[in-house]
């Protein structure tokens, strides 16, 4: 009898290791279903604090509580086998200080089995990035277009228009890779700077709205099925599940009134 071979998890070090190799691949996920199917093709899968808009119907990511977090994060931990788990930290759980942050952050990791935690914010953030790593909580970081900080951007707005701004990002994104965090997602960034930014830090830079030439790219899962009836401008639809699941309900409503479901075959004899 053969001995069935476990299959390892993707690791910190080996996303880390990918910076200029072949692209990291890499969507949300929140349930242990589609989790299961992300799995088989993703290197890591992003357990977003964007399941608060995508699944519960918030304006915002602001409301999203930590154990919410940590419910769907042990969801798609246990769906999945072989990528690496990243669990969004949700606002008001890391802000207040590196103490607080450790705590929150040694929770969801103890909790759910992940392997690493995300967190908004750049040069503010260093601190905290450096003591969570330094306690062994691999974080990755998240710069640009922060949705946590709609509230004060004013809104979901695209970042680097102009290009006296550019030095804020890039000065963001070397002092997150220097204080230890092990990738970068760049949001909502105009191409030309995340380009620039990927040429100019160790670390792969994962791009949402930003440019080809990071070294991963990550969607909304939601987005790109074609589950929301309107997406943002950088998502590209790779599916039809939207209308698809309407046309599958507005069948079955039918059947059920006029009788013809259950049929003989959903029937026992």
């Amino acid at each position: 009898m053969s001995k069935q071979v476990k299959i390892r998890r993707n690791t910190v070090p080996q996303i880390a290791a990918r910076k200029g190799g072949e692209p990291i691949v890499s969507l949300t996920s929140y349930h242990a279903h589609t989790a299961a199917i992300v799995d088989k093709y993703a290197d890591f899968i992003l357990v977003g604090d964007s399941l608060g808009m995508v699944m519960h119907g918030m304006e915002s990511t602001v409301g999203v509580p930590l154990d919410l977090m940590i419910m769907h994060g042990k969801a798609v931990v246990r769906g999945t086998e072989k990528a690496l788990i990243v669990v969004d930290m949700p606002f008001g759980a890391y802000e207040e200080s590196p103490g607080v942050a450790f705590r929150n952050a040694a929770k969801i990791m103890k909790e759910t089995g992940c392997g690493a935690v995300k967190i908004e914010g750049g040069k503010r953030m260093a601190e905290t990035i450096t003591f969570l790593v330094e306690r062994g909580i691999p974080v990755m970081a998240h710069i640009g277009l922060t949705p946590q900080s709609s509230h004060v951007m004013g809104g979901f707005k695209t970042q680097g228009r102009e290009e006296d701004s550019w030095a804020a990002h890039e000065e963001d994104a070397r002092v997150v890779a220097e204080a230890g965090a092990f990738a970068v997602v760049l949001e909502g960034m105009v191409e030309p700077l995340a380009a620039k930014i990927t040429t100019q830090i160790s670390i792969p830079t994962i791009g949402i709205g930003a440019s080809a030439d990071c070294d991963g790219q990550i969607l909304v899962l939601e987005d790109m099925l074609g589950l929301n009836e309107w997406t943002p401008k950088f998502v590209k639809v790779y599916g039809d599940l939207g209308p698809a699941i309407e046309r599958a309900v507005g069948q079955y409503a039918e059947e059920v009134k006029d009788r013809s479901f259950p049929g003989e075959d959903q029937v026992y004899r």
